[in-house]
């Protein structure tokens, strides 16, 4: 398979709701089979964009879901935001669930809130390894 990273990344603003969940898991799951993502972390993956989808839109200013979605050889990133202050803390911490634990924190290998330029606003960078380079 030939890598041409112009075409593996994607933005999606999406309606809160319940079409969320499979649209989003729809464009990771693409992005992931480009970078050659294995079956297990393509799993991982799923699950990030479920949590993702099904509470995003609560800590948005908007009440969307927005996510880029970028990958790489060896990784796929999401990218999700603008959220409101503290919204990248409280969405992971929204990803626990009981006699499970936390699905962002289990499977992910980086979780970052990172500053919006200029603003109050976050976003959370959530990086899954696999391959050599994980």
């Amino acid at each position: 398979m030939s890598f041409d990273p112009r075409f593996n990344e994607a933005s999606v603003g999406l309606a809160d709701g319940p079409l969320a969940g499979p649209v989003l898991g729809r464009v990771v799951g693409i992005l992931a089979a480009r970078a050659d993502c294995p079956i297990d972390r393509l799993d991982d993956a799923m699950l990030v964009a479920d949590a993702i989808a099904s509470t995003a839109g609560g800590f948005a200013e908007d009440a969307r879901v927005n996510v880029r979605v970028v990958a790489e050889p060896g990784s796929v990133e999401l990218q999700v935001g603008p959220l409101r202050a503290d919204g990248a803390r409280a969405l992971i911490a929204s990803a626990a669930l009981p006699g499970i634990g936390n699905v962002l924190e289990q499977v992910a290998d980086e979780l970052e809130p990172q500053p919006a330029a200029g603003g109050e606003d976050e976003y959370l960078r959530i990086r899954l390894g696999f391959g050599a380079q994980r």
